[in-house]
């Protein structure tokens, strides 16, 4: 199993002067292929930080994140666009916009990257059919549950065929019944498509029902990677 990511000695500061404050100190870890990766820690101990890192929404102060071997930590601002359509990335809050369709929220990025073409639809309604929503796609934001507001945000960031899957706290906005079905979906997809999933939490039951490997940080280090043995065990059988 080669490496999908591979950070080392990551820093990121914040602030100059007296005034400067370490989020993240000399991080290093890597991401395997096909890998459900966990990042696990309190509030403020660097997690969002770190994961808006990985994919460039925030220039990292120090270190290198290799990904299709280059550092992407030193690439110029022109390149980025490029590096970012190959992360998908959910939030928390779902991110929808309000005025557009959760067809036109799916097929949004292809917009934005100008890639708009005659497929862009048909691959919008693969993937509502994916996550479970064929029957949504003229709906708006607003009549959908939170589960099923999270569930357009997944068909939205696959919506690019990215390398890699970021989630940042996917569940926390959601009930406990709302939360196993959007770990279950990122579990689906994860093995059907060998898809490469890092997902930030604070919570233990996430980690024990969806990663394979779990990265404890606190005040913005790493202090311990672990195998999530029951996880391993479902794979194996």
């Amino acid at each position: 199993m080669g490496k999908a990511l591979s950070v080392q000695n990551l820093s990121k500061e914040f602030g100059g002067g007296g005034e400067k404050f370490t989020a993240l100190d000399n991080l290093t870890f890597d991401v395997k292929c096909g890998e459900i990766f966990g990042i696990m820690g309190q509030s403020g101990a660097g997690k969002s930080t770190l994961i808006r890192c990985l994919n460039m929404l925030e220039r990292p102060t120090g270190g290198k994140i290799i990904f299709n071997d280059q550092n992407i930590a030193d690439l110029g601002e022109w390149h980025l666009p490029k590096i970012r359509a190959q992360f998908g990335m959910i939030f928390q809050n779902f991110n929808l916009l309000a005025q557009r369709n959760v067809l036109k929220n799916i097929y949004f990025p292809l917009e934005v990257a100008r890639n708009k073409n005659t497929e862009t639809k048909a691959r919008a309604r693969e993937l509502l059919e994916l996550v479970g929503l064929s029957d949504k796609c003229k709906a708006y934001p607003r009549t959908l549950s939170g589960g099923q507001k999270q569930r357009v945000a997944i068909a939205r960031a696959l919506v690019n065929n990215p390398h890699i899957l970021l989630c940042d706290e996917p569940t926390s906005a959601l009930d406990s019944s709302c939360s196993a079905d959007i770990l279950n979906l990122l579990k689906s997809i994860n093995e059907k498509f060998n898809l490469t999933i890092i997902i930030i939490t604070h919570d233990q039951y996430v980690a024990n029902e969806i990663c394979d490997r779990v990265a404890i940080i606190e005040k913005g280090k790493i202090t311990e990677i672990k195998k999530i043995k029951n996880r391993k065990e479902a794979k194996d059988v």
